[in-house]
């Protein structure tokens, strides 16, 4: 199992995909992945059944965030960002105005929706 990861060459195994999202790390614990949005570009994620972490390493965007029974929350974003998403919590980037790249942690490990 690999350990040790370079941002340099997830981001250009992600480009080469094609996809938005490249998985790197499966454990029963955890995954974790990169997501790269491009500026203006539409987030079509839906809620989750795991807990999330968000790290962003790099863009400018928004993030909404919406529990049931509570105010939505909606926070401007750059590098350096944290954010957590609890599970089964609808949640959304918009409003990207640079490429956003983006460490994901899902615990545990996401499951096929």
């Amino acid at each position: 199992m690999k350990r040790f990861f370079t941002l340099a060459e997830l981001q250009a195994e992600r480009a080469t995909s094609g996809k938005r999202y490249l998985e790197f790390l499966r454990v029963p614990a955890l995954s974790s992945g990169i997501y790269v949005l491009p500026k203006d570009g539409v987030d079509q994620q839906a809620p989750h059944q795991q807990d999330e972490i968000y790290f962003v390493v790099s863009g400018r965007a928004h993030m909404k965030i919406t529990r049931d029974g509570e105010m939505p929350e909606d926070r401007a974003m750059t590098g350096g960002t944290v954010i957590f998403v609890e599970a089964g919590t609808e949640h959304r980037f918009h409003s990207i105005e640079e490429e956003l790249v983006v460490l994901v942690v899902f615990g545990p490990a996401e499951t096929e929706s």
